[in-house]
């Protein structure tokens, strides 16, 4: 995770006390905290499935970049407005039923595509994460949604050519359908490392 760091900060040293954890992963959770009051080390530690000794680190570092701040009056932290814009934070405005029903049907989506012979590509990995894990809400963002794909044939796909990113864009838009409440993108380690809800 890049660092920020004034010079009046020590330098960091090498070795176990740098979190190893990726900046997509620590603001995939910062995009968890929009609508909390304020969130703890233990929260940050629960949805990255880190120690609390990481946690601190991954705060310490998260401090240094403006992204979070300690809660006035409490042994919390809220996250910034920075951190919410880099985060890619919405305000929540869906209700549980509507995500949950909405994963459902992706599901079923996945599977007819995975079943589908004529369909170029098979889905390998399918995670879903975001605020709709955290049971206390009321109303939640979108659920974002890494999606794995492969060549149906064996043979190796280079996602990252034009012609293999439109390929890659045609499923994700494919799987999402018209809906609001799912941002799919393409599959990160780090997504099955935290919370999630697998959908293979």
């Amino acid at each position: 995770m890049p660092e920020k760091r004034s010079n009046s900060e020590r330098p960091p040293t090498s070795g176990p006390t740098q979190p190893s954890i990726p900046a997509e992963a620590a603001l995939s959770f910062l995009k968890d905290t929009k609508g909390a009051v304020t969130w703890s080390v233990r929260d940050l530690a629960d949805t990255l499935k880190i120690n609390r000794t990481q946690a601190e680190q991954v705060i310490a570092l998260l401090q240094a970049q403006g992204y979070v701040q300690p809660a006035h009056g409490s042994a919390g932290w809220v996250t910034s407005s920075s951190g919410e814009t880099v985060s890619g934070a919405a305000q929540p405005r869906f209700t549980r039923e509507t995500v949950e029903e909405a994963i459902a049907s992706l599901k079923g989506r996945i599977k007819e595509v995975n079943g589908d012979r004529k369909s170029a590509f098979k889905i390998t990995e399918a995670v879903a994460f975001g605020d709709f894990l955290l049971k206390d809400r009321a109303r939640m963002q979108a659920a974002d949604v890494g999606i794995g794909l492969s060549q149906r044939d064996g043979e190796p796909s280079d996602l990252r050519s034009a012609s293999g990113a439109r390929a890659e864009r045609a499923v994700f838009r494919k799987l999402r359908g018209k809906t609001a409440l799912l941002n799919i993108r393409p599959y990160v380690g780090w997504m099955s490392k935290r919370s999630h809800h697998d959908l293979l």
